[in-house]
């Protein structure tokens, strides 16, 4: 028996990284599949592609869920196609990294809009269905920044910590509905992203972790996968760091 056997997930910003992970490793676990992308219809077709060759039923929509409108259209319309919403996996976001003295007002609210009001949005779209069925797990992804801060990345860090406080308040208020509320916060994860950047400066993360390497989407997915499945039906308001160690 797959862990995700009939359960049907949304995933956000799923067309790269660990967004693409999560998705793959849901449907390799039996999970019906809608995922959002902002950009890229390519691969987004592809991945569609891809789910759907794994004998689930994967769906992909071009969504902003930072839009309140346009979040709470999104799930209905995947309710329709799917007939249930078992899991919300709120992964969206985007860095507009830069010292507090030279960071812009807008780029402080795009970066709250996009990783702190979708999460907000998507959650409020999916809490009617999740409680009809008196089930429900919602996986906020924060990171280790918004944990322990970053220089540089104040907005980032303020909109990944208020996942926190956010996914808590929602344990509390939905666990009388068999609705649990957990947040994952990756530590350094190596995507296309970090593919990019000097190998000398990744390697040098590397040696700073415990585990001597940096995370894969894999490892985050398979956190993903556990929160999501009846395996923790009797965790909710948690943070799990998939971090190596890094804030040991």
């Amino acid at each position: 028996m797959k862990l995700l056997e009939n359960k049907t997930a949304i995933i956000t910003g799923a067309t790269r990284g660990i967004g693409r992970g999560i998705a793959v490793e849901f449907a390799k676990q039996g999970a019906n599949v809608a995922f959002t992308y902002s950009s890229s219809v390519d691969a987004a077709n592809a991945l569609e592609t891809e789910l759907n060759a794994l004998g689930i039923k994967a769906k992909g929509y071009q969504s902003n869920a930072a839009e309140f409108d346009t979040a709470q259209e999104l799930a209905k319309e995947i309710l329709k196609e799917f007939g249930s919403i078992d899991v919300l996996v709120n992964n969206a976001g985007i860095t507009k990294d830069n010292l507090l003295m030279r960071i812009s007002e807008d780029d402080f609210d795009k970066v709250i809009q996009v990783n702190l009001k979708s999460v907000f949005n998507m959650t409020k779209a999916v809490i009617r269905p999740m409680m009809k069925q008196r089930a429900g797990s919602i996986i906020n992804m924060s990171s280790v920044v918004g944990l322990k801060g970053n220089a540089g990345q104040s907005n980032y860090a303020a909109s990944k910590a208020g996942i926190l406080g956010f996914s808590k308040s929602v344990a509390l208020e939905l666990g009388s509905r068999n609705i649990r509320s957990n947040v994952i916060a990756p530590g350094f994860i190596e995507t296309e992203m970090t593919g990019k950047l000097d190998e000398a400066t990744v390697q040098s993360w590397r040696d700073a972790i415990p585990l001597k390497r940096g995370g894969s989407p894999e490892d985050i997915a398979n956190a993903c996968v556990f929160l999501a499945s009846d395996m923790s039906s009797y965790i909710t308001g948690q943070t799990l760091s998939v971090d190596g160690g890094m804030l040991t």
